[in-house]
């Protein structure tokens, strides 16, 4: 397992990188945009084209492509590896330059779909950011299929750490830009146009390591190569799977779109936040098992002893930073959403409406960072179906809930419409621990008992109380923004990991042997 722990560090060591490119990005972009109108058309706009890079990126790629391609790794196949890895290449691009053009034709149509609360000039500049970032969201399903050759080959850095570039690109024209006085659809037209040429140079940083890797990769249909064969058929319902979770997300985007202005920016903003812990420690262990599960997975019944225990491994590691970072934003996060993001045009309601987004999603943060690596684990064992058939589930009950939270929640309670993003997000929440229960039922049923040690999940959620207190006693010291947020951000660290290494919690004492290079 310490191979599989070393990758999941240098997972969340890319991931960290490129996150902290996209909360400079949203840093930047709140000061000049706030919650315009223009902030919510570009936020909109950059989730329609999206859905193409989720789609057929690294969840549907990653479940159908790495399970094949790692088992003819591991059996030293490297001629068919590279034939097999041309060829879905080469299928991707084709498929995916006939989608670009696709949405680039019926940009007005998605735009209906997705923000039907959107009108006049909003919905028209909506609708000319979708034709620019499509080409973009094409280049980024192809950075995937790099992705996907790398965390096969274990090169986990270069592949998490790429999008830091593309961050880079939206920055420079955000400064560029709007230092020089650009406001409204004069700043995100350049922004859109940024991010198509950050893809390209997000695809282009892993494109030598690739080759090298691959050094017999050539750009082929294959199509009746049986290992191809496998993968297509393997990512047809991952892609619908996907798609569905996809789903659930637009859901959340459409009903954002019909509350009250600037929530759309908003959720953006609580998400870019939300997404950090979420990816820094659920996809880091996620993407770092994957290609070891698949291993075994590929095995005998023998093998199911310890497909249970790297999965249990990677549930404690999961929960003991997911816990506290879904607590912090419960209890500190306007603290750390004004840290963040306040100044200029992002004042002190933003904030507030903000840190409420996140806590709606802290609820559910723990579920579906475990879910993630149950549905992993299906694809290990090539079932692609259940994680369907579980993700169809948790779409309707997030677009109930989210619905009814977000529309009828803030009457209920007397207070203004505006604060109905909460409920959105609680909704999503929910349906997060429906759709882990489900699964981790269905792959009980298969393999026995799984789950992390009871001990510790509760020793985390005790010790994430206790830092949550002293963090937001912090909170309320007189100081600006950013010295406050770092303030509690440091207080509520010490007094988790401190507690942690009182209990003498495994997880800890990893943290301590990376740092002293061991």
């Amino acid at each position: 397992m310490a191979r599989s722990s070393a990758g999941a560090v240098l997972v969340a060591l890319g991931i960290l990188a490129s996150r902290l490119a996209g909360l400079v990005r949203q840093k930047v972009m709140a000061h000049f945009l706030g919650s315009s109108e223009a902030a919510d058309a570009f936020n909109a706009a950059f989730r329609i084209p999206n859905l193409l890079q989720n789609l057929f990126g690294e969840g549907a790629l990653s479940a159908s492509f790495i399970p094949v391609y790692a088992a003819l790794l591991a059996k030293g196949d490297h001629a068919a590896a590279d034939r097999v890895a041309g060829a879905v290449g080469t299928l991707l691009a084709l498929v995916c330059s006939a989608l670009v053009a696709v949405g680039v034709v019926a940009a007005p149509s998605l735009v209906w779909a997705i923000a039907p609360g959107f009108s006049g000039e909003t919905g028209a500049l909506t609708t000319s950011l979708v034709r620019v970032l499509f080409p973009g969201a094409g280049l980024l399903v192809v950075s995937a299929w790099c992705l996907g050759i790398l965390n096969s080959h274990r090169k986990f850095l270069l592949s998490y750490a790429a999008p830091v570039v593309w961050n880079a690109a939206m920055i420079a024209a955000l400064l560029w830009y709007g230092l020089a006085g650009a406001t409204g659809d004069a700043l995100v037209v350049p922004l859109a146009w940024a991010s198509v040429a950050g893809s390209a140079l997000q695809f282009l940083v892993q494109v030598p390591s690739v080759v090298a890797l691959a050094p017999g990769l050539r750009p082929s249909l294959a199509l009746g190569d049986p290992d191809v064969r496998a993968i297509v058929r393997n990512f047809a319902p991952a892609f619908v799977s996907r798609g569905v979770m996809q789903l659930s997300s637009y859901v959340d985007s459409i009903v954002a779109s019909l509350l009250p202005s600037g929530s759309v920016a908003v959720f953006g903003y609580a998400q870019t936040l939300y997404s950090l812990p979420v990816s820094l420690f659920g996809m880091a262990v996620t993407a770092a098992e994957l290609p070891d599960l698949a291993a075994i997975g590929a095995g005998d019944a023998a093998a199911v002893g310890k497909l249970v225990a790297r999965l249990n491994a990677g549930l404690a590691r999961i929960a003991f930073f997911v816990i506290p970072s879904a607590v912090a934003f419960l209890v500190v996060g306007d603290a750390l959403a004004a840290g963040l993001f306040q100044s200029g045009a992002f004042g002190a309601d933003d904030v507030n409406r903000t840190w409420a987004a996140l806590a709606g999603s802290s609820v559910g943060m723990l579920a579906q960072t475990w879910a993630r690596l149950y549905a992993s684990t299906f694809f290990a064992l090539r079932d692609t179906r259940t994680p369907l058939y579980v993700a169809l589930v948790r779409v309707v009950a997030s677009g109930g809930l989210g619905f009814a939270f977000a529309t009828f929640g803030p009457a209920a309670l007397g207070v203004d419409a505006r604060w109905g993003i909460a409920g959105l997000t609680l909704g999503s929440g929910l349906a997060g621990w429906l759709e882990y229960t489900l699964l981790r039922r269905a792959l009980e049923r298969r393999v026995g008992p799984t789950g992390a040690p009871r001990g510790d999940v509760a020793k985390s959620w005790l010790l994430a109380a206790v830092a949550g207190a002293v963090g937001a006693g912090l909170g309320q010291l007189p100081l600006p923004p950013v010295p406050a947020a770092v303030v509690v951000v440091a207080g509520f660290g010490v007094v988790y990991l401190g507690g942690a290494a009182a209990f003498g919690m495994p997880e800890v004492h990893g943290i301590t042997r990376r740092l002293r290079g061991r």
